[in-house]
């Protein structure tokens, strides 16, 4: 079991933190449907009330808080943890990719659909270099069938959504290689971690058969491994978020698995890195409504918009 501070409690399923310059971090709870910002001194307020799901966040080009909605998810607890259950939410109607200005409250939907299919549950996000960024849509689980999952590439103003991979299955967290060139997708239900070699921002090269979609295999865990959402490390390792184990799965790019770093919660959804040398990993453990914080042995990659 590792090592780590507790930074705050009684979160509703966060997700997706993002360390910001004055030393808090930004995140989402699920559950109380919310934008959320734990202080240095483990102080909790809320941001904005956003509805549905958040359930990814980033930092885009213009400072802005740049939202994955899934739409609601419904909850129950077992063996004392929170987690998600199948099922839609009463007031869902959409997946959707929201933009939240962090000056005037504002928020306002950038994408429902791509084309002429709509997004169903808008999962993890993450920004390029060149300004534009890379979602996952998980889908939706019912009682007695699942959507497909897929993964999209759209510009920050609104102007433009494509298609990149499609179908996955239940693609949950997405990242991006050091130079751009490759993105990463982890499927939850599978616990294989995916590559995409990009030719150009929001285009693949894609791998013929067996891969059911165009990519690239790097992983598979054995047993009943989980994945959720990640994060890259300065020298290109994904770290990703490892359901019902309850760890961080850190993987090289040639899909070597170094370590697991444990945590007293199966439900370790999420990871981001900040401090002065990005060696500082805070880690969201939904199961149990705590952000936790620890030394992490490798810096973290610098986010495009950090």
């Amino acid at each position: 079991m590792e090592n780590f501070n507790v930074l705050a409690t009684g979160l509703l399923f966060p997700e997706g933190p993002v360390a910001l310059a004055d030393g808090s971090i930004a995140l989402v709870e699920i559950q109380r449907e919310t934008v959320s910002r734990v202080a240095p001194d483990g102080a909790v307020s809320v941001i904005a009330n956003i509805g549905g799901g958040p359930n990814g966040l980033a930092v885009g080009p213009d400072g802005a808080y740049y939202i994955c909605n899934n739409g609601g998810f419904l909850f129950q607890t077992i063996a004392g943890f929170n987690r998600t259950r199948a099922g839609l939410h009463p007031h869902y109607t959409s997946g959707r990719i929201e933009r939240l200005d962090p000056v005037s409250g504002e928020l306002k939907t950038l994408y429902d659909r791509c084309g002429d299919f709509p997004l169903c549950g808008p999962n993890d996000l993450v920004f390029d270099h060149d300004g534009g960024f890379y979602f996952t849509d998980f889908g939706k689980n019912r009682t007695r069938d699942r959507d497909h999952a897929g993964l999209y590439y759209a510009r920050a103003d609104g102007s433009m959504i494509v298609e990149v991979a499609y179908p996955l299955v239940t693609a949950n967290g997405v990242g991006l290689s050091p130079d751009d060139s490759v993105v990463y997708v982890s499927e939850t239900e599978t616990g294989r971690l995916w590559a995409f070699d990009l030719e150009a921002p929001g285009r693949a090269r894609k791998h013929p058969h067996p891969s059911p979609h165009g990519g690239r295999l790097v992983c598979g865990l054995p047993g009943y491994q989980r994945f959720d959402s990640m994060a890259v490390d300065a020298y290109g390792n994904i770290c990703v978020a490892t359901l019902v184990t309850g760890c961080i799965t850190v993987i090289t790019p040639e899909g070597k698995v170094l370590r697991q770093a444990m945590f007293p919660d199966p439900m370790v959804t999420n990871i981001c890195f900040g401090g002065a040398d990005l060696k500082t990993a805070y880690i969201t453990l939904s199961g149990t409504g705590q952000l936790v914080s620890m030394e992490w042995p490798e810096p973290g990659l610098r986010l495009s918009y950090f």
